[in-house]
């Protein structure tokens, strides 16, 4: 997946996305975690560590549109809900050998989608990643940060659910990526004081404890909307879960 880098470049550039989700472990009851893409080298450098998909920036397209490519041609990955550029990362060791810089993204898949992967690649908890290769751990970090702070300011959560949800779902969903709980109630109120929520009119499956079926919401706009640029979720306190 990563690509050869022509020793005779004066600077090569390459692009790398950090393709974060929001899951539920395979067979378990613990709540679900923000994971993110990787795939293992199987040639030196950095034999058998994890990487960042991505690759060389052809002469014929920009960043966003290599990005894309790579994605959908390597990984399967067409199910991307939002793309965005994170940073440009350029320290002159960052990779052995010839220098190269690179463009790094953050891509969102929601929740109901499981794209198709090849062998060599896997969804790791960003919170308990393998060892990485080159750079990639401080682009997740990034990616992970980046994802936070929007989470606040914009209406970003579209990127992370199903088009419709049970408002408990959607706090499960920002508590894995926030990094701490959100109460149900309290990001409803938040969220549909700012207009981002709409009750869809229909109802969730009833679960087998029965009780009355949770009313299904979607978000206004499936775009990225700066709703509140000064606002803030903020981690709970004395033991309480709370946003602001």
């Amino acid at each position: 997946m990563h690509s050869h880098i022509n020793s005779r470049d004066p600077l090569a550039h390459e692009v790398l996305a950090a393709v974060l989700r929001v899951r539920r472990p395979r067979a378990s009851d613990r709540p679900p975690s923000l994971q993110v893409m990787l795939w293992r080298r199987a040639l030196d450098p950095h034999l058998g560590r994890w990487s960042l998909p991505g690759g060389r920036l052809r002469a014929d397209e920009n960043v966003e549109v290599s990005i894309r490519r790579q994605l959908a041609e390597k990984v399967d990955i067409r199910q991307l809900r939002h793309v965005e550029q994170l940073a440009v990362f350029s320290e002159p060791r960052r990779v052995p050998g010839p220098r190269v810089v690179a463009t790094a993204f953050l891509g969102l898949v929601p929740s109901d989608v499981d794209p198709e992967v090849p062998e060599d690649t896997a969804w790791h908890p960003v919170d308990d990643l393998p060892r990485t290769a080159f750079d990639h751990r401080e682009i997740v970090t990034g990616a992970r940060d980046r994802l936070r702070a929007k989470l606040s300011y914009t209406n970003l959560g579209f990127a992370l659910v199903p088009r419709r949800f049970p408002v408990s779902v959607l706090a499960e969903h920002y508590s894995a990526a926030l990094g701490y709980r959100v109460a149900a109630t309290n990001l409803h109120r938040v969220l549909s004081r700012r207009g981002l929520l709409t009750d869809t009119g229909d109802t969730a499956p009833s679960g087998r404890s029965g009780g009355r079926p949770a009313s299904l919401y979607s978000f206004v706009h499936d775009d990225l909307q700066v709703t509140d640029p000064f606002a803030a979720f903020k981690p709970p306190t004395a033991g309480r879960s709370r946003t602001s």
